[in-house]
């Protein structure tokens, strides 16, 4: 007995896996989060399957869902947004499925992180500037561990890219400015990354607050921080060795310029 739990992407439905798709068009019984995932592609479920949204459900309803059904006999596949593994809250439903003998199969997803990156035209890792991204989210009414607090995070210099942020860049803003940063530092804000209402803010930390107000943005909004996002990125001769004519690797053999 097993239940899938399928990355649906950010958003736009072409952007799920081959993998995912397969499952979601084999599943007799679909359950999705109804307030992120697209509605077109829950759609292409068949017309046969029991489809839930479980936005207004808490934890031990959804799971006695799954294990019902599953335990019918029916193919179950829970659908998350983006990927699982990042904010997906898919550890408090393994458990308790585990408990109750069910099996779990994850297939990954798009990352709204990578779909905001690529919305924004953005190579998040550029060689001699930055080679760390922090995945994080700024701290609001859900605590971080004290380890983890965005200035701490911030005073690597890395890219970081804030989820579940929205709401709170008044805060973002003085986490980076006590880490050190500069105010002018490039921040790109995507709002519902791959959608059809996508919309893309380019700002500084010091201006993040004010841009993200003046449009409307305060919820569904990837947050990308750090100097890889400067537009003049492209006039600065950041280069990487893997096709630096000069650089040997186990498919090329480097030249002397």
């Amino acid at each position: 007995m097993k239940l899938y739990i399928i990355g649906a992407g950010p958003g736009d439905p072409d952007l799920i896996t081959v993998k995912g798709l397969k499952l979601l068009q084999e599943a007799d019984v679909v359950l999705y989060a109804d307030s992120l995932v697209n509605e077109e592609l829950i759609n292409k479920s068949k017309p046969t399957a029991e489809v839930m949204k479980t936005a207004g459900m808490h934890l031990d309803e959804m799971v006695d869902i799954m294990v019902d059904r599953i335990q019918a006999g029916l193919k179950v596949v829970r659908v998350h947004t983006g990927d699982p593994a990042v904010y997906g809250a898919i550890m408090e439903q393994m458990t308790l499925l585990k408990k109750a003998g069910i099996e779990v199969e994850i297939v990954p997803g798009v990352s709204s992180v990578f779909a905001a990156a690529a919305a924004a035209q953005a190579e998040l890792t550029i060689p001699d500037l930055t080679q760390t991204v922090i995945l994080t989210r700024a701290e609001g009414r859900t605590p971080v561990p004290e380890f983890e607090k965005l200035r701490d995070l911030a005073s690597h210099h890395s890219t970081i890219a804030l989820f579940l942020s929205a709401t709170l860049t008044k805060k973002v803003m003085k986490e980076f400015i006590d880490a050190g940063w500069n105010k002018d530092t490039p921040v790109i804000v995507v709002y519902k990354a791959s959608w059809p209402d996508e919309q893309i803010v380019r700002t500084t930390v010091e201006h993040l607050d004010d841009d993200m107000r003046n449009n409307g943005i305060r919820k569904q909004a990837m947050i990308l921080a750090g100097w890889a996002l400067d537009e003049k990125i492209h006039d600065k001769n950041y280069r990487s060795k893997l096709y630096d004519q000069s650089f040997t690797h186990g498919f090329r053999r480097g030249v002397k310029p």
